[in-house]
């Protein structure tokens, strides 16, 4: 009698590993949409080092049902869209976009009800989905608050540019903006060795968080070695490493306007600004007046600046000089982004630039407006 137990319970152990066994080869997810109205296609997205792309699609079943089975190549951020029509021709009208985070073995369980008008869900069997939830729900909470902020101050100025609006509306906005950087920026120290946390660094402001976003690329080089969209991220933060705050500037030679060539090791000893521009760029020459403001304060104080310019014709380049006052000396390649000193210093937009102490470091990158009165004024006091 009691062999026969023990050959019952091993038969009952054997089954209940049976039926737990998971199937290691895939994922799977199925999802319940309540209330889903019109709702008839939900499309499976994955990210990868390109962007995002549609790699399955089902429609919607009896009671808002579906399901998807798919192979993850490594552990990944997918998302579910649910709407009304295919992918092509842009997005989707009524479109909503729920992320996940899973990899091959997980089965994974969703469900949202369409009435809600939040999009609020819940995911079961992802470990790392639940905290994308929570990152979304920080960035939602400021683009929610700085949207409502536009709609306001659309209304009150309908639609046109009111500077007196802007000069109450602006600063608001941008401590928002700063505000919500600060708190990814904890989510994504608070969870390194959680995808989720990488893909909140990802959308952190690359000029503004290069130094924190280098830090951190060092810090999960370990980490997700299978993840191609991990590996390119690190790549570009090693890239632009030897051109971050603290390093020594990179030497060059730039043709100036009068055709003699400017060396950077002409500003040895000096505090000198690299200001890379164009005559075209309206956010370089809406910028100018602020650089000229500078440059004729501290001057006198041992500031100096070289622009270079990403024009390709020196006419157009020469007057926007003469227009805007640019008194300092200038240069350019004359080859736009494709230039060597732009390459050198990886210009990827303008206005963009560098200051550099006396001993050749650079102590401070992409400042404009008040902010770089602002360094000015600690440095020269």
């Amino acid at each position: 009698m009691k062999v026969k137990n023990l050959a019952a319970g091993a038969l009952l152990l054997l089954s209940a590993g049976m039926y737990s066994c998971k199937n290691e080869s895939q994922f799977s997810v199925s999802g319940t949409i309540k209330n889903p109205g019109n709702l008839k296609a939900v499309y499976l997205i994955e990210a990868d080092s390109s962007g995002l792309k549609v790699v399955d699609s089902t429609s919607l079943g009896e009671g808002g049902k579906f399901e998807f089975k798919h192979v993850a190549l490594y552990p990944n951020l997918f998302k579910l869209r649910v709407g009304n029509t295919g992918p092509q021709g842009g997005e989707m009208q009524g479109e909503n976009l729920y992320d996940f985070i899973a990899k091959n073995g997980d089965d994974i369980e969703f469900e949202t009800d369409n009435n809600n008008k939040n999009h609020e869900y819940t995911i079961k069997g992802s470990d790392d989905s639940d905290k994308i939830k929570e990152f979304n729900r920080i960035s939602n909470l400021y683009g929610d608050k700085n949207a409502k902020l536009f709609a306001e101050y659309q209304e009150k100025s309908r639609g046109e540019r009111n500077d007196s609006l802007l000069k109450i509306y602006m600063p608001i906005f941008l401590k928002n903006v700063n505000e919500g950087g600060e708190a990814v920026l904890k989510f994504v120290n608070d969870n390194k060795k959680s995808l989720a946390g990488f893909y909140a660094a990802t959308t952190l402001d690359p000029t503004k968080y290069e130094a924190q976003l280098i830090k951190f690329a060092d810090e999960i080089r370990g980490d997700f070695k299978d993840n191609p969209t991990v590996q390119k991220f690190i790549a570009q933060m090693d890239k632009a490493k030897p051109i971050s705050l603290g390093h020594k500037a990179p030497e060059f030679t730039v043709n100036g306007i009068d055709g003699k060539p400017i060396n950077l090791s002409d500003y040895k000893g000096k505090y000198v600004m690299i200001d890379f521009w164009a005559s075209w760029c309206q956010p370089c020459r809406q910028e100018n007046p602020n650089v000229v403001k500078q440059y004729n304060a501290f001057k006198g104080k041992g500031f100096n600046i070289l622009g270079v310019s990403l024009d390709k014709d020196k006419a157009p380049w020469q007057k926007a000089i003469s227009d805007d006052k640019l008194a300092w000396a200038h240069g350019s390649d004359l080859n736009g982004f494709e230039g060597p000193t732009e390459r050198l210093y990886h210009i990827e937009a303008i206005p963009s630039n560098f200051i550099i102490d006396p001993q050749g470091n650079i102590v401070a990158k992409n400042i404009t407006g008040a902010d770089l009165e602002a360094f000015l004024n600690k440095t020269f006091k």
